[in-house]
């Protein structure tokens, strides 16, 4: 009758730092267990395996979701935040780390898998966040190094995170950057990596690398070019479109139109990079007047002021934008 009220758990942390989580020499896990010497407490790897008595099993499990959602907000924790953690009366937040401010906390989207911190740096990277939050479509409009791709592939890797969608999907039209590259070699994959780089550069920041693998040869993150979207239903995932000036009015409509139960759906692009033969086919902003007016469906255009790359692409695309205009 006693083993009624034994549980046994296993906590996934996947897809965190788990070296840095454990701490040097398991220190952190180490003061976790001196809390709870009536628990058996096994990491083994991203999986933490619990058992012990049923009441106290789902109150540590409850606490240690908190930690790891601590870890995944700031990029660490230590022997205060544990304590907080774990000797806090039950339904109380921990207090927040003194020396993270208010403002600061908002802007941060995720820690990526070196740990660094990978935030809203401008005002209008900061409106995509909030606006992402509240809309299942949104197109981020805006010059290169705006920040539109790379904020948005941050959302889709903390929603994954948060398991608030199961997958994630990247596309973007396979079209050269006003150059013909020619016959190139090997397989499916190999062909269309070069036009798929950036993507997976963005990947590269945000997760191990060893995690993104795993992930993609479960199918958990997908990266393929648009022409292969045609005939999918996107349940369940946070899909996003780059390069979407390179997509013609059907082929958009041909995207949008995948959106699944459960999705959320980013489009990004700058109307001033067509790399279409006819400039004029570019369906993008055509596609923006024709929906945004629909409910759950925003616009944020991005301007010269949210560029965060060296500081002469700014200038570079204030140079171009002003040659522009005098012609």
């Amino acid at each position: 009758m006693e083993s009624i009220n034994i549980a046994d758990i296993i906590i996934d942390i996947d897809g965190i730092d788990t070296r840095s989580f454990y701490g040097d020499y398991d220190t952190n896990i180490k003061q976790i267990k001196s809390k709870f010497g009536n628990l058996r407490i096994t990491p083994r790897g991203e999986k933490i395996y619990v058992s012990g008595d049923r009441e106290v099993v789902y109150s540590f499990e409850k606490s240690f979701q908190e930690l790891v959602e601590y870890f995944e907000r700031y990029g660490h924790i230590s022997n205060i935040v544990i304590d907080q953690v774990f000797d806090k009366p039950q339904g109380r937040n921990f207090k927040k780390n003194e020396a993270d401010s208010k403002s600061e906390e908002e802007d941060i989207i995720l820690y990526g898998g070196k740990g660094n911190v990978i935030k809203a740096r401008t005002k209008n990277q900061q409106k995509m966040v909030t606006l992402s939050k509240v809309n299942d479509l949104l197109f981020a409009i805006g010059p290169a190094g705006s920040g539109k791709t790379y904020v948005a592939i941050a959302l889709a890797v903390r929603a994954l995170k948060s398991r608030a969608v199961k997958r994630i999907i990247l596309t973007r039209p396979a079209v050269e950057a006003g150059e013909k590259l020619g016959f190139l070699p090997g397989d499916m994959k190999e062909k269309l990596d070069p036009y798929l780089q950036p993507l997976y550069d963005a990947l590269f920041d945000m997760m191990p690398q060893k995690k993104l693998a795993e992930y993609m040869e479960q199918g958990i993150i997908q990266i393929a070019p648009l022409a292969f979207m045609r005939g999918r239903t996107l349940d369940d995932a946070f899909v996003i479109l780059d390069e979407a000036q390179n997509s013609t009015l059907a082929q958009l409509k041909m995207f949008l139109t995948r959106m699944g139960r459960n999705a959320k759906f980013v489009v990004t692009g700058d109307a001033t990079q067509i790399d279409l033969q006819k400039k004029s086919d570019s369906g993008l902003l055509k596609t923006v007047n024709i929906v945004s007016s629909i409910e759950s469906v925003a616009v944020i255009e991005m301007t010269g002021d949210d560029i965060v790359r060296h500081r002469l692409v700014k200038e570079i695309v204030a140079a171009y934008e002003t040659n522009m205009k005098t012609k």
